[in-house]
């Protein structure tokens, strides 16, 4: 996946967003952070998500992270492979390690997020 086509926010979530369709994920170094991701609670498809609200948690072995929505919508799809092999998310974050797919209700949201230089840029400033 090229990551220059991502919106990121800061709490460390990616956006690839195809048409009006969003397929949301954590960072790279979200997933760096948490270390060995042993569990992922993932939300119900037709579930709604509101911009900046919690939809799921992702467990480490050194923590419990709640996952924020970077944008609103109606989700559509979430990652089964996670509820068995959640370590893909420390194997793949950008590509087999997507956590939901959302129909956006807003996309103007989209504006509030971060490019891949500006998410650069907000991980020094960290």
């Amino acid at each position: 996946m090229d990551k220059s086509e991502l919106k990121f926010s800061k709490e460390h979530e990616w956006v690839e967003v195809k048409t009006n369709k969003a397929r949301v994920g954590i960072t790279d170094h979200a997933q760096q952070a948490l270390g060995d991701v042993v569990f992922v609670d993932l939300p119900a498809i037709g579930d709604k998500l509101e911009s900046g609200k919690a939809f799921g948690v992702v467990e480490s072995v050194k923590a419990v992270s709640d996952l924020y929505a970077p944008v609103s919508g109606t989700i559509t799809a979430i990652n089964e492979a996670l509820l068995d092999s959640p370590e893909v998310l420390n194997q793949d974050a950008y590509g087999k390690g997507w956590i939901i797919e959302i129909d956006l209700t807003d996309p103007s949201e989209l504006n509030d997020l971060m490019n891949e230089v500006a998410y650069k840029k907000f991980l020094l400033e960290e």
